[in-house]
């Protein structure tokens, strides 16, 4: 038990000094042991006992320092009079100093106010300094826009979007720009395409202007190089016509946008339409050469544009478009062509549309385009203009031969004389000898009919020239074409003037002399052919002349439809005449109707000396009825049966 005491006394001695050590607030837990436990009345004996012993303590110590207290609240006594005096002093000063302070507080206010603004201020500068770009690029955007320099604006509005508007991205306005954007390229690639399709109708409008230019620079170039001039007009160009700005901007405005591809197929589809356009032809295309002009100017102004495109823009065009393209224009322009020349009749018109097609391939030729099937395509033109030109000359023959009066041309002086000579290759001494006045043994037509197969074969020379063939090949063709206009055109002229009903036996005889001279004109002809051609006729596979054939054919009809005539006015005479065939007085005087006989043939006969000497063996003078008989059987004018018939009358 009394170790218990010991330890309960122990602990309350720790208790009271814990209380006396801690804090009150944490006094708690302290306690609440001493209330746990048995001892409770005992410990608050002790707790008493220790207040008791402070208690005595406090009072020793107040005893002691009583007399310090008592001082110091004498000197606080005496202070305080003193403390009343500063403090009112303090409060006048604070009124002062207020009164003073006021219009200063207000100042410092203002200043507080125009410091704040001037933050403000400052901040505000370097946020417009940050948007003041972006607002600058934005109305250079629209100017550019306004302006129609598409391209500039697209690149205005990449820097834009990527490079400005990212550093003020916050702002509301920035906002609205960035869903702005995307309409705005759009507006831009509207515009572009709208500029494309203005571009794609002007160029539409004037693709007959540019190839009328290109072909004009073409036909120059080739005047100077005949004259052996020097010719620096360069090749033909179409910038110097067209604006083809649109087309470029509008290929970089889709190409950045990464819509080339769309672009590109949109153009070709366009061009090809109006390739299609371009070549069809007016119907009335082949009634006047403007009409075959305009035509060609206007494809050669099509792929002018297209040459210049190529070479001037990376892929919108390519090698294979442009060869495509041309390969329809070729096959259509052909087939155009041989519709529409096959309704010329006017070789001079087949003949300046044969010059204009040589200088439409020789411009396209320039630009790289492949042209051999045009000139092909001229020597179809060569065929029709050879039958045009037949037709011309029939005419040209039947006018001569109808104007014609078959007479031989009579001469009065040298001059004359020299002037028919020069129109015609004739040489005859006796005639020469002759003074004047004195005739030609032919009629106006020889000279004239000479003349024309001359300006026959000029006409044909004139088609073949710039068509790049060879000499043999030119030489060939002119004289095939004269072959056909002697033994075709000429020949039927002639025969038709034979066969007429009312020609006389004087026209018939003057045709034979007509023509026997010009068979001898033939070999000039040869010559005349030669000298222009410069291929020998003894050049192999070179094409003769068959004049002489035609010329001994007409001359064989004449002498036909002279024994026709003869037979039948011997008919009609011995059939009209009253003579008594049956008379018995048998002396040797000759019957009244065989003495008109002979008188009407001896007149006959008269016109036959003016044939030459291989006719006129068969044509003496007449003096004796039986002479005449006997010169019957071998007379080339008469048939046979005829001589045979009138011996029996004897």
């Amino acid at each position: 038990m009394a170790e218990e005491s010991l330890e309960t006394a122990a602990e309350h001695e720790r208790i009271l000094r814990e209380i006396e050590s801690t804090d009150t607030a944490c006094i708690g837990p302290t306690l609440r042991s001493v209330y746990d436990g048995e001892e409770h009345g005992r410990f608050m004996e002790k707790l008493e006992t220790r207040i008791r012993n402070h208690d005595r303590e406090i009072e020793k110590m107040c005893n002691f320092h009583y007399q310090g207290f008592v001082d110091s609240i004498t000197e606080l006594l005496k202070v305080r009079g003193e403390a009343q005096k500063l403090k009112n002093q303090v409060t006048d000063t604070n009124r002062k100093l207020q009164h003073e302070g006021k219009e200063l507080v207000i100042a410092m206010e203002e200043l507080k106010q125009c410091r704040l603004q001037q933050r403000n201020i400052s901040a505000t500068v370097d946020k417009l300094m940050l948007c003041l770009p972006v607002l600058e690029m934005y109305s250079k955007l629209r100017d550019q826009m306004k302006t129609k320099r598409h391209y500039p604006a697209l690149k205005t509005l990449e820097h834009l979007e990527h490079t400005y508007l990212p550093q003020v991205s916050h702002y509301r306005f920035c906002k609205v720009m960035v869903d702005n954007i995307p309409k705005l390229r759009e507006e831009i690639k509207d515009v572009s395409m709208s500029d494309l399709k203005d571009f794609l109708e002007s160029i539409r409008k004037h693709s007959d202007k540019i190839g009328e230019t290109a072909m004009k620079k073409k036909s120059f170039s080739l005047l100077h190089v005949k004259n052996n001039h020097r010719w620096a007009g360069g090749v033909p160009g179409a910038q110097d016509l067209v604006d083809f700005s649109p087309v470029y901007r509008c290929l970089h405005i889709y190409s950045v946008l990464g819509a080339r591809e769309t672009f590109e197929n949109y153009y070709r589809k366009q061009r090809r339409k109006q390739a299609r356009l371009v070549l069809q032809p007016p119907s009335n295309m082949h009634e006047t050469l403007d009409g075959y002009r305009k035509y060609f100017n206007q494809i050669v102004g099509f792929f002018v544009v297209e040459d210049h495109i190529l070479h001037t823009t990376q892929g919108l065009v390519n090698r294979a478009y442009i060869d495509e393209l041309w390969e329809m224009a070729l096959s259509k322009t052909i087939a155009a062509l041989r519709t529409h020349s096959s309704y010329c009749s006017d070789p001079n018109l087949v003949l300046d549309l044969k010059n204009l097609i040589v200088l439409f391939a020789d411009t396209l030729q320039v630009y790289g385009f492949p042209v051999n099937q045009l000139f092909d395509m001229l020597l179809e033109i060569r065929d029709q203009y050879s039958e045009t030109l037949l037709k011309k000359w029939a005419g040209v023959f039947r006018n001569i031969l109808d104007s014609d009066n078959y007479s031989p041309i009579p001469v009065t002086s040298e001059e004359t004389y020299k002037k028919v000579v020069g129109q015609f290759p004739f040489q005859d001494i006796e005639l020469e000898k002759q003074p004047f006045p004195k005739k030609f043994p032919f009629s106006e037509f020889v000279p004239k009919v000479y003349n024309q197969i001359k300006e026959f074969i000029y006409a044909c020379l004139k088609f073949s020239e710039d068509l790049h063939l060879s000499s043999t090949e030119v030489d060939d063709m002119i004289r095939k074409s004269t072959n056909l206009l002697l033994t075709r055109t000429l020949s039927n002229s002639l025969q038709n003037v034979i066969k007429r009903k009312n020609i006389g036996l004087t026209e018939l005889v003057q045709i034979i002399i007509n023509t026997t001279h010009l068979e001898k004109s033939c070999k000039y002809l040869e010559e005349f052919i030669t000298n222009i051609t410069n291929v020998l006729p003894e050049t192999v596979h070179t094409t003769k002349l068959y004049g002489t054939t035609t010329f001994k054919d007409a001359r064989h009809a004449a002498e036909e439809e002279i024994y026709t005539n003869l037979n039948q006015k011997i008919d009609q005479f011995l059939q009209l005449a009253d003579y008594d065939w049956m008379t018995g007085d048998l002396d040797n005087k000759a019957s009244d109707y065989l003495v008109d006989l002979i008188a009407f043939l001896r007149s006959t006969f008269a016109v036959f000396t003016h044939l030459p000497s291989l006719c006129l063996s068969h044509c003496e003078t007449l003096e004796k009825p039986h002479s005449v008989f006997q010169r019957f059987g071998i007379n080339l004018y008469f048939p046979e049966w005829l001589s045979f018939r009138i011996q029996q009358m004897l």
